[in-house]
């Protein structure tokens, strides 16, 4: 199949897909129906519609991402001699990206993600250098934390902007969409276990200096790639004021305004990131009390493995189970599995501790997936970087909550209480997803001219 300008460009979007949303609104006209593939043929579609080297790109781009919070923490208290000093410099990493990432979707849905790119990725490179320097020259405290937000600010949005570009070329394509969701949320899943191992062999065999270097350098070479790329899609044009109403927005698209349209699925990404940084501070507490702290990374991937595998196999799900059903049952299941690891963290036993991992984590794929494609849906074609990174934004700054009270917990009540966070954040999970109602969808009219082209 070759690929055209024409999948880039934002569509109508005033009819929903039903296999995709399923929020209760009208089933798509009969053109806009996809033709009935097999789960592995529908994958096979991802290359053919952004070319094969997009799918390697995307994912070594978002690498670095996955590296910046272990390596500003090794780095930090490492050249420091101060652990809390790292801590602090890791969590203001965390602040920068869950402000810079909601700015890097909104300017490029206004003026396009090439031009953001180029402009964020050399910023992020200069920010890793500044840190490293900082660091290791004892600068002030001030300097270095304002340093390592510099760095989370700057960090590029690969994942969000990818699943932008995957919006803008699945349009009336819904079993493909939910594809390259479910692959979407594999990479990162993939990342988030890769990265911190890399991180932690560059730091052993070298120094933590040279793993920020390295991460550094990988987002050069394709953060840069992946800007260039020809599915980097340009700013769409300001909406009219009848077709900015008929989205439940004002002309100006105004965060609040977005804010409310997607404030549910971004609760859940807020309750699924506290699950991630609660379940990787309870394990950690785990691993430390055995004496093995170091291990704590290679055990949390055994959750990490389950959500990849089971975020590929949500596009085999029938069309009638819609998105509001999939994410209380599948959130219902995680509740369930999470319960089962607070019994298994409170046993001793690392076997017991592993099997409630592997179990919880083929919960979080679904999960995760249902939640970018529900966030899709609810946001205006014209802001879907926004949405994107604004629910990318609110899985950190959950993260960042979860492990801070994770911590808290474990070190004044104990490991096993510290395993109870993770079910409460399941269990928010559930309330979220109950509270999705039917809503419209977003209704995106450009006038014909106005359909871009590839920047």
């Amino acid at each position: 199949m070759t690929r055209t300008p024409s999948p880039l460009a934002p569509a109508r979007r005033d009819v929903e897909p039903a296999a995709v949303g399923t929020l209760g609104s009208p089933a798509p006209a009969p053109d806009d129906v996809e033709p009935r593939r097999g789960t592995l043929a529908t994958y096979g579609e991802l290359p053919r519609l952004a070319g094969k080297a997009f799918l390697p790109i995307a994912f070594l781009a978002r690498l670095p991402f996955s590296m910046i919070t272990i390596g500003t923490l090794l780095l930090v208290s490492t050249t420091t001699g101060s652990l809390a000093l790292g801590g602090l410099a890791s969590a203001a990493a965390a602040v920068g990206t869950a402000l810079g990432g909601p700015t890097q979707g909104a300017l490029a849905d206004r003026i396009g993600q090439r031009t953001v790119l180029l402009v964020v990725v050399p910023l992020n490179v200069l920010a890793v250098l500044g840190l490293v320097q900082a660091a290791s020259a004892g600068a002030p405290s001030a300097v270095i934390l304002g340093t390592a937000a510099l760095v989370g600010a700057f960090a590029p949005q690969v994942g969000p902007l990818a699943r932008v570009r995957w919006i803008a070329m699945t349009q009336h394509r819904p079993r493909t969409l939910l594809a390259a969701m479910g692959y979407e949320s594999t990479a990162d899943e993939i990342g988030f276990v890769l990265g911190p191992a890399l991180v932690g062999i560059l730091a052993s065999v070298w120094s933590p200096q040279a793993a920020m270097l390295f991460a550094a350098g990988v987002c050069a070479v394709f953060g840069l790639a992946f800007a260039l790329h020809p599915t980097a899609t340009p700013g769409a044009p300001k909406p009219s004021p009848e077709a900015s109403a008929a989205a439940g927005q004002d002309a100006h698209g105004s965060f609040a305004g977005l804010l409310r349209r997607v404030l549910v699925p971004v609760l859940g990404m807020l309750a699924m990131g506290m699950l991630f940084g609660s379940t990787q501070t309870a394990v950690t507490s785990f691993m430390r009390d055995a004496g093995s702290e170091s291990q704590a990374g290679l055990v949390y991937a055994v959750l990490g493995f389950g959500s990849a595998i089971t975020a590929l196999a949500v596009v085999a799900l029938p069309a009638r189970f819609g998105a509001r059903s999939r994410w209380v049952a599948f959130a219902s299941g995680l509740t369930v599995a999470a319960v089962l690891t607070f019994v298994a963290g409170g046993s001793g036993s690392l076997g017991t501790l592993l099997g409630a991992l592997a179990l919880l984590g083929l919960f979080v794929g679904p999960v995760m997936v249902t939640i970018f494609t529900v966030g899709g849906d609810l946001s205006p074609t014209s802001r879907s970087g926004a949405a994107m990174t604004m629910l990318a934004s609110a899985n950190v700054v959950g993260v960042a909550v979860g492990a801070s009270v994770g911590g808290q917990v474990a070190e004044g009540v104990g490991t096993a209480a510290a395993f109870a966070l993770p079910a409460i954040a399941a269990a928010l999970l559930v309330v979220t997803g109950l509270s999705l109602r039917s809503r419209p969808a977003p209704v995106d009219a450009p006038a014909p001219s106005a359909a871009p082209g590839v920047r």
